[in-house]
């Protein structure tokens, strides 16, 4: 048993890395790029890069990382939640700087596109996350208030970066971008069914 676990640790770190780095390198050869500018090839990366990151933040939360502790796991969820953050600014950032108007349309939902919505839905929701982590300890939010106030962002953040992903046809492969948002699903419902099994084992509401 010990030894298969020893074993398993490097192959979960493995697959993550597949995970992020496959869409990322299949984006990278995309024919798509010939046609796009600097600023928005780097907008368009940063967005992989964020659903990459979404995808880390329940695995950390979870304790399931292999070869970290749990206090290790919280700082790094902290530390990457604002790497999150930072990828989306340099995402929204690069297509306002590409076309001004689509990223209105964009942010006061009228645009057309069916994609627009569930992303700029998510991206006030893990900015949300971020200022009150931030603010968390002068606000004086409780352990019990902070999770009452971020699970339900967490899922607005995590169901709107998937729809908003499988939604667009852009410069990311199909099959890669499928599976790392399946695996975004797998690993929040898996934290979530966790956390909730927690609660109710100590008596807590749900």
């Amino acid at each position: 048993m010990t030894e298969w676990r020893s074993a398993r640790a490097p192959l979960i770190w493995v697959a993550l890395a597949i995970a992020i780095g496959a869409p990322i390198a299949f984006a990278a050869g995309s024919e798509q790029l010939a046609w796009r500018g600097p600023v928005y090839i780097l907008a368009g990366f940063a967005g992989i890069i964020a659903l990459g990151l979404v995808l880390v933040q329940p695995l950390l939360i979870g304790g399931y990382l292999p070869g970290l502790s749990a206090y290790r796991g919280r700082r790094a969820h902290h530390w990457i939640g604002g790497a999150l953050a930072l990828a989306i600014v340099i995402h929204v950032a690069g297509l306002w700087i590409t076309s001004p108007p689509d990223m209105i349309d964009a942010l006061t939902y009228a645009s057309p596109t069916p994609f627009s919505p569930f992303g700029v839905t998510a991206m006030w929701a893990i900015f949300a996350v971020a200022l009150l982590a931030l603010l968390r300890r002068r606000l004086g939010l409780r352990l019990r208030t902070w999770r009452v106030i971020h699970i339900p962002l967490a899922i607005v953040i995590v169901a709107g970066s998937v729809a908003h992903c499988l939604l667009i046809e852009g410069t990311m492969e199909t099959i890669s971008k499928a599976a790392l948002c399946a695996l975004v699903l797998a690993a929040t419902i898996k934290l979530m069914a966790d956390l909730w099994r927690k609660r109710a084992f100590r008596g807590e509401s749900p």
